[in-house]
């Protein structure tokens, strides 16, 4: 009865060594995230310069919610930059790397093995967030030695107690230019001997101390009560513009359609002699159905539901059901003739609206960022799976077919099989491209480890 209560008290143990094990990698990825955000801001808005007024031809509302963002992100980068430098103190990693890849083999090769490869990132990783608060703090001279730089041709990595010497990747080009012209715009800094910069505390103890004095300032609830706010609205216009761009069109379609365009197709058409079918596919559907009319007719007589009819009546009924067709698929081309301009228009109200909410099209981004990078990497990896496989996956040709077939019904439009065809063997495989294209570029450079989750889990 014993052994199995001691089992599960070994296993949570184990949970929670791994997870502590884990949390230096873990806090600097937040804080990457965050030095990531900041940075998305500044290019966006600030032509790469610093979020200040100065750079920036904004209101004195938008500048608020645009500091608000800067607070926010700073506050958790260096909240996180903090605990993985605490972290790092209490567990005594020697080495920069993931505990993880520690037992990966190193071959002085001429090649860049696991371990080395994750050193480099983290190396990379650093140095992007010191660069990036460095905009937003005086220059302090800093208490370690200087980090290799990963764009030299040669890097020395410490790993598993000894050096190797590895060719340097470069992960990000343009990102390590944008970094060179900071770091040539900041005072020279990092300059002396070692003893010269170590303090009688640890730097972990002195900035988590630092932090707790923020906390206890008496202002500290104002700055949360305002980031709460800002995040608040931020929320509330990126739902209300979201709300807009769908009921929008969607009201203008049926507004125009009922009250412009089908009164004006309904005049036009009334009292003239007009083609009742707009395609042939109509006319094939008419007389499919004209003929299983007759047939279940006959059927009804021979089978004594309905008593037996004389050629006159017979005739009678059928052209009472070929009246009711006719009248039928003439309110349907008439009804694709109005659809045709009112999703024009409804087109144009969109066009309007989104060239009249700048802003909130900014915001609604900035909304979407913090969703997505609030996601982890395992629902980051799920959420593309899900669209790639609805959008370009096995069974995707079947989707594009039924909508291409209900885009044409609805425009009066012949279903052209060879065009719907062509569409599934082109579009799929381009939309497909457009998708690897953006992991490779974009979703490997913020966040690796969900680029690592998405191909682990697509395995």
């Amino acid at each position: 009865m014993t052994t199995p209560n001691f089992r599960n008290i070994k296993s949570y143990f184990r949970a929670a060594g791994q997870w502590i094990s884990d949390t230096p990698e873990r806090s600097l990825d937040e804080a990457y995230d965050a030095a990531l955000a900041i940075k998305a801001i500044e290019n966006e808005h600030f032509n790469g310069n610093k979020i200040s007024a100065e750079f920036g031809n904004y209101t004195e509302s938008v500048m608020v919610y645009f500091e608000g963002e800067l607070n926010k992100y700073l506050n958790q980068a260096r909240l996180k930059l903090s605990a993985f430098n605490m972290s790092r103190s209490v567990l005594g990693l020697s080495s920069i790397a993931s505990s993880k890849t520690r037992n990966d083999t190193i071959t002085n090769n001429g090649h860049i093995t696991k371990d080395q490869n994750n050193a480099v990132i983290f190396l990379e990783k650093l140095n992007f967030i010191d660069e990036v608060l460095a905009k937003y703090v005086e220059p302090a001279p800093l208490t370690t030695t200087e980090l290799p730089s990963v764009t030299a041709p040669l890097t020395t990595i410490s790993t598993n107690g000894f050096s190797t010497t590895a060719p340097a990747i470069n992960l990000n080009s343009s990102r390590t230019q944008s970094l060179d012209s900071n770091r040539q715009s900041t005072p020279q800094k990092r300059t002396g001997s070692i003893s010269d910069k170590t303090s009688f505390l640890p730097r972990s103890i002195l900035r988590t101390l630092d932090r707790l004095k923020r906390e206890l300032d008496p202002k500290a609830e104002e700055e949360v009560v305002k980031n709460f706010r800002s995040s608040k609205t931020k929320t509330v216009v990126s739902m209300k513009f979201i709300l807009l761009v769908i009921l929008i069109p969607l009201l203008t379609h049926q507004i125009t359609k009922t009250f412009l365009v089908g009164p004006i197709i309904d005049h036009l058409r009334e009292g003239k002699q007009v083609e009742i079918f707009l395609n042939k596919d109509m006319e094939e559907e008419a007389f499919t159905e004209i003929k299983r009319f007759q047939e279940k007719l006959e059927f009804q007589i021979l089978l004594g539901t309905i008593p037996k009819l004389s050629p006159e009546e017979k005739e009678e009924r059928i052209k009472e059901k070929v009246d009711e067709i006719a009248e039928e698929f003439r309110h349907e081309s008439a009804s694709a003739i109005k659809n045709v301009f009112s999703d024009l228009l409804a087109g144009i109200g969109v066009i309007i609206l989104l060239l009249n909410s700048r802003r909130e099209i900014e915001i609604l981004k900035s909304f979407m960022d913090d969703i997505i990078y609030g996601l982890s990497d395992s629902a980051k990896a799920f959420i593309i799976i899900l669209f790639t496989d609805v959008f370009v996956g096995f069974h995707s040709p079947h989707g594009w077919e039924v909508i291409l077939e209900g885009v044409s019904r609805h425009l009066g439009l012949p279903e052209n099989r060879q065009f719907i065809f062509l569409f599934i063997a082109t579009f799929p495989v381009i939309l497909d491209t457009v998708f690897k294209y953006w992991i490779f570029r974009y979703l490997n450079r913020i966040s690796p480890s969900a680029v690592a989750t998405y191909r682990n889990m697509n395995e």
